[in-house]
């Protein structure tokens, strides 16, 4: 048997002056059986761990390149444009699933080679602007490489959702070399967080299927809070010019 690794996922919530870190598992531990098919990815623990610890260092650049570029923010324009963020390490389990979905060999080398979320960031911003703005300075950066960016923004999913994609390459410094991880990026106002968060719960924790009338009613709310979002932000502008 195996033990799978469980995610965990760090939230830093901005406050006036300073984050709040909170830690929230989002699996528990839970024993796999060890099917041939298992074989090449767990094959190598020192691998695998290798590879978790690119990642999760990853992460952590990534959160702290955002917490600077808050705090740059707030010292230009007297708020902070982050609300929180969110970052997450893919299961064992989830990313055999997704290689064997996608057709590749479940190797640690495919993995990395393949996924581009092993490490996942998400930054819930306040406004439509603030995931723009995070965005062009988080890409200024010399040792940020794009890979791939996907606006769910302007060019919402078919069911409604809505964020920024944004895969990246980053080097990390180890003691003895430097490694380049990828990771995925979504940025999105805390209107799509809410939206996308309940959407979630509502569709995938569900035994059943959702009827065509009710996935309807859902896309229209995801309408009706893009509109809310538009509004704030005209609303905060307005502010801003008084």
């Amino acid at each position: 048997m195996l033990l799978q690794l469980n995610e965990r996922t760090l939230v830093i919530t901005g406050w006036e002056n300073h984050m709040q870190i909170n830690y929230i598992d989002d699996s528990s531990y839970e024993r796999l059986p060890e099917p041939e098919s298992f074989d090449n990815i767990f094959a190598n623990i020192g691998e695998l761990r290798e590879l978790q610890h690119i990642h999760t260092a990853a992460m952590m650049q990534l959160r702290l390149k955002f917490e600077i570029l808050n705090s740059e923010f707030r010292v230009h324009h007297h708020r902070n444009p982050i609300h929180h963020i969110e970052s997450r390490l893919k299961s064992t389990r989830s990313m055999y699933n997704k290689l064997v979905q996608r057709g590749f060999p479940t190797s640690i080398e495919s993995a990395k080679k393949n996924l581009n979320d092993i490490a996942g960031v998400r930054v819930v911003c306040c406004y439509i602007d603030d995931v723009y703005d995070m965005e062009d300075m988080l890409l200024r950066q010399s040792d940020v490489r794009l890979i791939e960016r996907t606006d769910y923004i302007k060019n919402p999913n078919f069911n409604g959702y809505r964020s920024l994609h944004l895969d990246v390459e980053i080097p990390v410094y180890l003691s003895s070399k430097t490694e380049y991880a990828r990771a995925e990026i979504q940025l999105r106002t805390v209107a799509m967080d809410f939206w996308a968060s309940l959407e979630h719960d509502l569709r995938y924790k569900s035994t059943k299927n959702i009827p065509e009338d009710i996935s309807r009613e859902m896309f229209n709310c995801a309408d009706e809070i893009a509109a809310i979002d538009v509004r704030m932000q005209r609303i905060y502008k307005q502010i801003q010019k008084l």
